[in-house]
């Protein structure tokens, strides 16, 4: 299943600046049910979000009308805990196309990327900056720059790059999961394929 194509995005951010988020706060257990990557953005952070009774909890930030956008920026060691794709399926279907944090859970990570949300790792120092300055405006513009693997403050101009893989990154750019990938070299595989003794 091919994703948004990620280049360049330009957003407001949302800031949960909590460490050691793992997936079962991000999608509780009890919403794995599902087995297609659709309506679980409707549960992200669910018991963060809502008390026992649906209503909305006004101190949480996903529900604070100051912050939006496509980024989320997170504390450290950012979705630890069971392997669960579905909450990489959780963070995408909400709308998030990328999440920042000092440090994330490999697995996690990796699920990001299979899906297309790309997950930037910066410094801790450079997070803190990000943190500071959505909190002195929460209309701060991050800037995240895929070709050139480089994440910026634009109201201060201060900018950090961050690694990936050229093949991940790839992927992000085509909008490709790893079947596209796959069926995008399908010549190349049969040609090869042709060429190998019988």
């Amino acid at each position: 299943m091919a994703y948004d194509k990620f280049n360049i995005l330009k957003s407001t951010a949302v800031p949960l600046a909590i460490e050691n988020v793992d997936t079962d706060q991000i999608i509780p257990a009890r919403f794995l049910k599902a087995t297609e990557r659709v309506g679980f953005g409707d549960n992200l952070f669910r018991d963060w979000r809502y008390n026992p009774d649906h209503t909305p909890k006004s101190d949480f930030v996903l529900n604070n009308p100051l912050y939006s956008g496509k980024i989320l920026v997170g504390g450290k060691n950012f979705g630890s805990g069971s392997s669960r794709e579905h909450a990489a399926w959780a963070v995408y279907d909400y709308g998030f196309r990328c999440v920042v944090s000092s440090f994330f859970a490999d697995i996690f990570k990796n699920n990001c990327l299979n899906i297309g949300v790309l997950p930037v790792q910066v410094s801790a120092d450079f997070a803190e900056k990000i943190f500071r300055a959505i909190e002195s405006n929460p209309k701060t513009e991050i800037e995240v720059n895929l070709p050139e693997q480089r994440i910026c403050i634009l109201s201060t101009g201060q900018k950090e790059t961050f690694d990936i893989s050229s093949y991940k990154k790839d992927n992000m750019i085509n909008g490709f999961d790893d079947i596209d990938y796959l069926q995008n070299i399908k010549t190349e595989i049969e040609e090869f394929a042709s060429q190998l003794p019988l």
